[in-house]
């Protein structure tokens, strides 16, 4: 077989675990090619939140939070009960001895991070549990430093702000942090730095944009519009991939490896009614684009074995026409709660996302929970941002001639416009107001955990999660099970190395990030645990086939 092109690494999936992977293979020697089926580099990673899940890390060290490989291998062997191959104890352990490696060693190379301090673990009660959080972030960055060819290439969040800065954001008009932040955010960040001519850019834009950084400094290829279309084997190793580039085929040789970092199946409509709990549907997700499973299908043909395609990093999701908006404080802060068509509660509205979306389908087998309503007392309009650009106060017309919210002078006209039993929203309304001025939420425990508190107004007494809802106008909007990507897809070990239903390994193909059955199980345990095994199992596949180059086996 000719090849058109020979390399020693093709990493597909330029997202972080296959930046990861590559600049770990150039690091150690090795010739890298890095293809991505978009026009921009980054994937999911780019627009997300940009949170690394590193326990026992460096900054944690320095800020004077303790920390151990025990205390976090406690937390996981706790809040993930299933010890399936994709969390194995082998994977678990792997994760947890290489992540603060992970941070030394990109610090080496010049990147700079950030330790969000008081971002909370997501069951920080839980034995080993963090409160002061184990994330990590990238801090901002210039994109002009990637050059003209490349400033462009990464998709970028407008506003400069960092994950730790979110719930202060929320608080604009309630607390003077608030206040003090969203203004240095606003008008120093994003305006006055632009009329100086100084860019920056944040969260998941700014980690890819230094890993790229990083990348083209050391003069590897990065190939833009080139998906993946096969895996290219002999015998039982694979030793290139073909690829589209130009609207032609052409195939790479892969000397020591391929690793496969193309991303979860989240906009394949297909997979997802195949593998996926109904309903379900590519509209929901806020996933990149280009996630249409190609990676694991490739490792699929080639006898890989695959695990949890069930699942998905869900996100309780709102749907303005202008796209899929994931929520985090809407549902947290007072004055709010979500109920099902026939009026009740049927969840803490402040727990983690993921867990969210899974109570949210829970639900849907027992009453029409799909879509959900988050109720609003007019305080919660009053005082927080609703979304991306709602500020308080400020509702536009648009949103609710669109349906996107709807209000109502009360509580049974709010229930009809929606098509929710009346007297159902009524009596759990009534009995949600009780419990906010007690404090204590008897049914679902909102507010009882720091994670829950980390989204809340501290101004709002006893809990600040809870607000009374009996002060119109009121307000709803139709929430989804929606998504950040897939959960499920390629079983690997603890070298990243793809592995074969019989647990075999094959040659020469390895896989991080959403390409792979995540070794997190089918729990969230805190900010940052999506991106953190991907650069981690990233930077150890990245390693592993630089040592096949020299000639190692294993």
């Amino acid at each position: 077989m000719e090849f058109e092109h020979i390399t020693n690494v093709v990493v597909v999936g330029s997202g972080a675990a296959g930046l990861t992977a590559a600049i770990a293979a150039r690091d150690a020697g090795c010739e890298v090619i890095v293809l991505e089926s978009m026009d921009k580099v980054g994937g999911s990673t780019a627009k997300s939140g940009g949170g690394i899940w590193i326990p026992n890390n460096p900054y944690m060290k320095a800020c004077g939070v303790d920390d151990s490989y025990d205390a976090a291998l406690t937390y996981m062997n706790e809040v993930i009960p299933e010890k399936g191959p994709a969390s194995s104890k082998e994977l678990r352990e792997a994760y947890l001895k290489n992540a603060p490696e992970l941070v030394r060693w990109l610090e080496g190379l010049g990147f700079k991070a950030l330790y969000a301090r008081g971002y909370p673990d997501y069951y920080p009660e839980c034995s080993g549990g963090c409160a002061e959080g184990r994330c990590v972030e990238s801090a901002l960055f210039d994109p002009r430093l990637l050059g003209k060819q490349w400033k462009d290439k990464v998709y970028t969040i407008p506003v400069p702000m960092h994950t730790f800065e979110a719930n202060k954001f929320t608080l604009v008009l309630r607390t003077w942090s608030g206040f003090r932040t969203t203004m240095d955010i606003i008008f120093r960040r994003a305006v006055l730095w632009r009329l100086l001519g100084k860019q920056r850019v944040s969260m998941g834009g700014a980690l890819v944009g230094q890993l790229l950084k990083i990348l083209l400094d050391r003069s590897v290829s990065v190939w833009i519009k080139t998906p993946l279309v096969s895996l290219i084997t002999e015998g039982d190793a694979v030793v290139g991939v073909t690829v589209k580039k130009d609207g032609k085929e052409m195939r790479i040789r892969a000397t020591h490896g391929v690793m496969l970092a193309a991303g979860g199946f989240e906009h394949n409509d297909a997979m997802r009614q195949q593998y996926q709990q109904h309903p379900i549907t590519t509209e929901w997700t806020s996933g990149d684009a280009g996630n249409k499973g190609d990676g694991i299908q490739a490792g699929i043909a080639v006898g890989a074995a695959v695990e949890m395609m069930d699942e998905a990093w869900w996100m309780p999701t709102l749907l303005p026409k202008s796209g899929p908006l994931p929520t985090l404080f809407e549902r947290s802060l007072p004055y709010s709660m979500i109920v099902d068509s026939s009026g009740k509660r049927f969840m803490n509205e402040s727990q983690s996302y993921v867990a969210c979306g899974k109570q949210q389908y829970a639900r849907n087998k027992e009453v029409p929970a799909i879509p959900a309503y988050i109720i609003l007392d007019s305080r919660h309009r009053k005082y927080y941002v609703l979304g991306t650009s709602m500020f308080p106060r400020i509702t536009p017309k648009s949103a609710y001639k669109e349906g996107f919210i709807t209000r109502a002078d009360s509580l049974p006209e709010l229930a009809r416009k929606m098509g929710i039993d009346e007297a159902g929203l009524v009596a759990t309304a009534k009995r949600f107001s009780e419990f906010a001025r007690k404090g204590k939420d008897e049914d679902f425990h909102r507010g009882d955990s720091a994670y829950d508190r980390f989204y809340s107004d501290p101004r709002v007494k006893p809990n600040p999660n809870l607000g009374p809802i009996d002060t119109p106008p009121f307000y709803a909007l139709k929430i989804w099970p929606g998504d950040l990507g897939t959960m499920g897809g390629l079983l690997i070990d603890e070298h990243a190395r793809v592995l074969r239903k019989d647990g075999s390994v094959i040659r020469g193909l390895y896989a991080a990030g959403n390409n792979t059955a995540s070794v997190m199980g089918r729990t969230y345990p805190g900010p940052g645990s999506t991106i953190g095994p991907a650069m981690v199992f990233g930077m150890i596949g990245g390693r592993h086939a630089a040592t096949m180059a020299k000639g190692q086996t294993g």
